[in-house]
């Protein structure tokens, strides 16, 4: 059997110089914790503070490009009356034999916008405009007014609350776009579409451009001016 002296062994043990490297290491990671901390606390109190907030707020930069002009249309059209609508969004969606707080979400969202109604005047024929010799009297032919597309305010359209299954959260967490609204948008516009057909928003632009042309013939001399909606000579009632 050889012996081995353990004088001549190599030490594990650490030496008076590894410790105080250690001892350094650790004191400097102790003084970089301590002034991040600081910092912190100096920010939070300062923010406090009337124009102290600033010097560490948050700052915006706005890098989008230019707007590029894609394409002009002509438009002939009188938009005679808008409408203001709201509407409250209540989206659930379920998975079957799967509880909602492992998948599944529900969204409530209030949607505001608005719904113009128009008449098309470049419908108008040469047959839906008749005038009497003595241009005394004139009598239009246009189509009825239809409503426009629904416009979503987004500075007055929000999401009031969000709930989502576990899944769901790690989905938005590792998608593109999370939290996307584009589902309760969609049912917003829709709804919004929907109660401008019932209030009256067409009938009440046919009444508006009726005033319109009324008015602005008679300022041209016209003694009587008759306008109908929905007759022949205006391209398609």
């Amino acid at each position: 059997m050889t012996s081995t002296d353990s004088a001549t062994e190599p030490s594990t043990k650490p030496g008076p110089a590894d410790d105080g490297r250690r001892r350094r290491r650790w004191g400097r990671a102790a003084a970089l914790t301590a002034a991040a901390l600081a910092l912190l606390f100096l920010g939070t109190r300062l923010s406090l503070l009337p124009g102290l907030g600033d010097i560490f707020g948050e700052e915006t930069h706005d890098r989008s490009g230019p707007a590029v002009l894609k394409s002009i249309q002509d438009m002939s059209r009188y938009e005679a009356a808008a409408g203001n609508f709201q509407v409250v969004v209540d989206l659930e969606k379920d998975t079957k034999y799967v509880p909602d707080v492992i998948r599944g979400s529900r969204t409530l969202y209030v949607g505001a916008g608005t719904v113009s109604a128009y008449v098309d005047l470049g419908r108008v024929t040469s047959g839906g405009v008749v005038v009497n010799k003595d241009r005394t009297t004139a009598e239009l032919r246009l189509p009825h007014a239809v409503l426009g597309k629904p416009a979503l305010d987004p500075d007055r359209s929000y999401a009031v609350s969000k709930q989502r299954g576990l899944l769901d959260r790690l989905g938005d967490f590792f998608s593109d776009n999370p939290g996307s609204e584009q589902a309760v948008n969609k049912l917003a516009a829709a709804h919004i579409g929907d109660a401008a057909k019932e209030s009256g928003l067409a009938q009440r632009a046919e009444k508006n451009t009726t005033a319109m042309l009324k008015g602005l013939l008679e300022s041209l001399g016209f003694e009587q001016v008759t306008v109908v909606y929905g007759t022949e000579g205006t391209g398609g009632s």
